[in-house]
């Protein structure tokens, strides 16, 4: 077992870091948290350095973080911990959906992005989802990200890389399919999907789901 997995086979807990330079933040999100019994709050952060730090230390399933933080900000933090602990998900939680936040954080590594206007349950939901490595993102972010790959018609080379079985994967991985929903319609074991999921990654040099998607979207593979 690498050491960057202990958590996740210690318990059935989700754990989780926060990151916000605001307390009032930072508390309100734990209290809300902390009512799911499955959730485990392993630490708080109110910098990039300070979560960057955390995640090498804990190395948590999920980060929810935000963008605008003193020091090396939400979008370098985010590099930086998928290269401290490559096993933790990064959510990004704040205020902003302009263009010149949401897809550098995307490339940088966000497994999902949210606004701060969403609901408990949806938060608490996103959470759960990227505990699995299933994307969630806020409608305005969505249409904003679906835009920019509309203005876009560059195709890659890397794509011919790709098998028959791994192109089936990466459309209905873009289409918002889970392992499992995919292995069902290809009728495949959920495990044989993340090792297609993982060669895609791979191949298309590309750093999680959400990037595959965008890729696919992109490249108008659906």
């Amino acid at each position: 077992m690498q050491r960057g997995e202990k958590l996740k086979y210690m318990a059935n807990e989700i754990t989780i870091i926060i990151a916000d330079d605001h307390s009032v933040v930072r508390q309100g999100v734990r209290t809300l948290l902390e009512t799911q019994n499955d959730f485990k709050i392993v630490g708080e952060a109110a910098t990039g350095e300070e979560a960057v730090k955390l995640c090498a230390e804990f190395f948590p399933d999920v980060v929810l973080l935000d963008l605008l933080m003193p020091g090396i900000g939400g979008v370098e933090a985010t590099a930086q911990i998928k290269q401290a602990s490559p096993v933790s998900n990064v959510v990004v939680l704040t205020s902003y959906h302009d263009d010149e936040y949401i897809l550098p954080a995307i490339k940088s590594g966000a497994l999902s992005y949210l606004l701060k206007d969403v609901s408990a349950t949806e938060l608490i939901e996103a959470v759960r989802k990227a505990a699995v490595d299933e994307v969630v993102l806020h409608p305005r972010v969505a249409q904003k990200i679906m835009r920019e790959i509309q203005q876009t018609n560059e195709q890659s080379e890397s794509e011919t890389d790709l098998s028959r079985s791994e192109f089936e994967v990466l459309r209905l991985l873009a289409d918002g399919l889970s392992n499992s929903e995919i292995g069902e319609r290809l009728f495949v074991s959920e495990n044989t999907v993340k090792s297609h999921v993982s060669n895609i990654l791979s191949k298309l040099h590309l750093k999680n789901r959400t990037q595959a998607a965008v890729y696919a979207w992109r490249n108008r593979l659906l």
